[in-house]
């Protein structure tokens, strides 16, 4: 009987044995550092990772920025614990980031970081971390630099865009107020003359060229050249005018060439004798009769009869069309209001594009 009870008492402390550690070990903490070591003003980072029941209560430990873990070694800052679970969502693991720095050269013990679950301690493992410092050339002073100066940043056509715009309408604005302005100021109406050039159909152009040349009577006068030049530009006019191809940058073998094309041997047999008779007068200093030049001007007067091209009749068009403003005292008010109002929106343009540039240059 007593070899029962033992076997009992036995039992059961096993039990309750087994039942304290499975309880102890529902709980882990586990920290460990990115790297071993770093140099000063470097930042390092901590990860402490617990892992607990799903439900339970955990508070993991903070610091104030800046405030001295151990001496030498600051508390920069720490994210948000980041949660997962496991086993069927039975345990949960969370896992928090710390980052520390140091500006003195030394090996720093980290102590025990205190995670608490459900009120209870549990506490990490220490951690060593050695800061080094950089190897400063002493004895040659010349290569150790200063501060860098601030580098501006590069030039961004699309930050500017809406400045050159307000620009440039700023500009027209301007402009526009200055064109009224000035008229306003000379008593000039805003809208100006608009001239129109009366069409004259290609042969009656001639014809009255030719008319004003008989009237001068320069064939009469011992100046030959001046008579067959004017004669003849009437003429490379008139085709130009009636065939379409340039004849004023042509030569006479040129024109009368191109116009075989059009005309029939008839039509252009005495204006090749023309442009002949004008070349010999231009450029070979020949002299002609008056019964010559006659001849010559008939010539030319036949050719044009014979070739014009008849155009239907057109009502008279106006040479001139003037329109005026007549302004009368309210259009003057109206016209000054309207330039105060465009004054006030160039000053509110030239404001934003003013501060627009400042923040740009700041």
């Amino acid at each position: 009987m007593k070899k029962l009870n033992l076997k009992y008492y036995i039992l059961l402390s096993i039990c309750c044995l087994m039942s304290f550690a499975k309880a102890t070990a529902q709980v882990t903490v586990e920290s460990k550092l990115d790297s071993a070591g770093i140099f000063i003003g470097q930042r390092i980072g901590l990860t402490l990772e617990v892992s607990a029941e799903a439900g339970k209560n955990v508070e993991m430990p903070e610091w104030d920025s800046l405030q001295q873990v151990v001496p030498g070694l600051e508390f920069v800052r720490s994210e948000k614990a980041d949660t997962s679970y496991m086993n069927e969502g039975k345990t949960m693991l969370l896992s928090k980031r710390y980052y520390f720095t140091s500006f003195d050269s030394a090996l720093y013990l980290i102590p025990e970081m205190d995670v608490k679950v459900d009120g209870k301690s549990y506490l990490s493992k220490k951690l060593a971390l050695k800061v080094v410092t950089f190897e400063v050339d002493t004895l040659h002073a010349d290569s150790i630099f200063g501060m860098k100066t601030e580098l501006a940043p590069p030039f961004d056509w699309a930050e500017w865009r809406l400045v050159i715009i307000f620009f440039i309408i700023a500009l027209l604005i301007a402009a526009l107020m200055g064109y009224v302005i000035y008229r306003l100021k000379n008593n000039k109406p805003i809208l100006r003359r608009i001239r129109t050039k009366k069409h004259v159909a290609p042969h009656k152009a001639a014809m009255q060229k030719i008319e004003q040349i008989k009237e001068e009577k320069i064939w009469q006068s011992e100046d030959s050249k001046e008579y067959y030049t004017q004669l003849t530009d009437t003429l490379r006019e008139y085709i130009k005018e009636r065939y379409g191809f340039n004849a004023m940058e042509m030569t006479s073998y040129e024109i009368i060439q191109k116009l075989q094309e059009v005309n029939d041997e008839q039509a252009i047999g005495e204006l090749r004798e023309l442009f002949q008779t004008a070349d010999l007068v231009k450029f070979a200093k020949y002299s002609t009769l008056i019964n010559e030049n006659d001849r010559n001007l008939v010539s030319a007067i036949e050719y044009i009869n014979q070739t014009k091209l008849e155009e239907p009749e057109e009502k008279p068009q106006p040479e001139v069309i003037v329109v005026e403003e007549k302004r009368s005292k309210i259009a003057k008010r109206v016209l000054i209001a309207s330039i105060v109002v465009a004054g006030l929106v160039l000053l509110g343009v030239l404001g934003f594009v003013g501060y627009r540039i400042y923040m740009l240059t700041l």
